[in-house]
C-alpha cells in the first residue's frame, strides 16, 4: 500500500510539473501570457534553455548547438531574452495585438524590469499551437535579435 501511495504521489508530482510542457497555446496572447507567468525553476536542467516548453523546435535546435558549442563557455547571450536582463522580474505586461498570417505572426510587448522594456516576439504554429521562434529587441541603445546572438 504505502509502495502505490508514493507511485501515485510521485506521478501527480511529475504531472503537475509537466503542465507547460505538453500545453499547447491555442492563441498567441495565451502563448505570451504563460511564457511570462512560468516559473523557470520547473525546467528540468538538461532542458536546453529555460522556456523550452515555449520555443520552436527550430528555436530550441539552435540552443542545443549554441550550448554544445560554449562547452561551459560564456557566449553572447549573457542574459534572459524573455525578461531582457539577467536578473528581475517583468511587471506591467502589456501585449500588442498580434499580426498573423498563416502560421506566422509577430506580436509586441512591454513590460517593465527597472525600466521600459519593448521586444518584438516572431511566432510560429506547430503542433497545432503557437510557439516562439524569436526575440528582439529592435529599438534600443543596443539592439539584439535572439537567434542571431544563438549563430
Amino acid at each position: 500500500m504505502r509502495a502505490a501511495s508514493l507511485f501515485f504521489g510521485v506521478l501527480l508530482l511529475a504531472l503537475s510539473a509537466a503542465g507547460a510542457w505538453a500545453q499547447t497555446f491555442k492563441t498567441p496572447e495565451v502563448l505570451i501570457k504563460a511564457l511570462y507567468a512560468y516559473d523557470i525553476e520547473k525546467t528540468p536542467e538538461s532542458a536546453p534553455t529555460f522556456y523550452t516548453p515555449f520555443f520552436s523546435k527550430d528555436l530550441i535546435a539552435l540552443f542545443r548547438t549554441y550550448n554544445e558549442a560554449l562547452q561551459g563557455e560564456v557566449g553572447p547571450l549573457e542574459f534572459d531574452p524573455v525578461i531582457n536582463g539577467q536578473d528581475g522580474a517583468a511587471t506591467n505586461l502589456k501585449i500588442g495585438t498580434p499580426a498573423i498570417q498563416g502560421d506566422k505572426a509577430q506580436v509586441t510587448i512591454t513590460f517593465r524590469n527597472g525600466k521600459k522594456v519593448t521586444l518584438l516576439y516572431s511566432l510560429v504554429r506547430e503542433q497545432g499551437g503557437w510557439k516562439v521562434d524569436d526575440i528582439a529587441e529592435p529599438n534600443s541603445q543596443y539592439p539584439w535579435r535572439l537567434r542571431k546572438l544563438l549563430e
